[in-house]
């Protein structure tokens, strides 16, 4: 087996826009995803908006910047992940593809990635 962190990009306009009704079903596409996946997830988490980060960058001369904020401006934001345990690279791209996205808009993606 082999692990394998899905990094789930998307807009977070969309997720600000939406009403109550839209969250709670995509916390349920959700729920049903981790029941569907459950032998193989391994841990999984919605990140909080990118305005309620923090980063830490070395500053080059011995010590370090701390800056509020993403890491970078961009559309798409990182906004939550799973670590899944499975046979190989296509295994993880198939659970990949299972993932539920908010929108619908095409801005999202999901980055598969292998841990050491």
């Amino acid at each position: 087996m082999a692990r394998y962190l899905l990094l789930i990009h998307d807009n977070e306009a969309d997720y600000e826009a939406a009403d109550d009704a839209a969250r709670r079903a995509l916390d349920e596409a959700h729920a049903a995803f981790d029941r569907e996946h459950k032998d193989a997830i391994v841990a999984s988490e919605h990140l909080q908006q990118t305005s309620t980060a923090t980063v830490v960058r070395e500053d080059g001369a011995g010590g370090h910047l701390v800056t509020d904020g993403p890491y970078a401006e961009t559309k798409e934001a990182l906004g939550g992940y799973y670590v899944i345990d499975v046979s190989d690279l296509d295994a993880a791209l198939a659970v990949a593809k299972r993932l539920p996205f908010f929108g619908g808009t095409g801005e999202a993606a999901v980055e598969v990635r292998p841990l050491h």
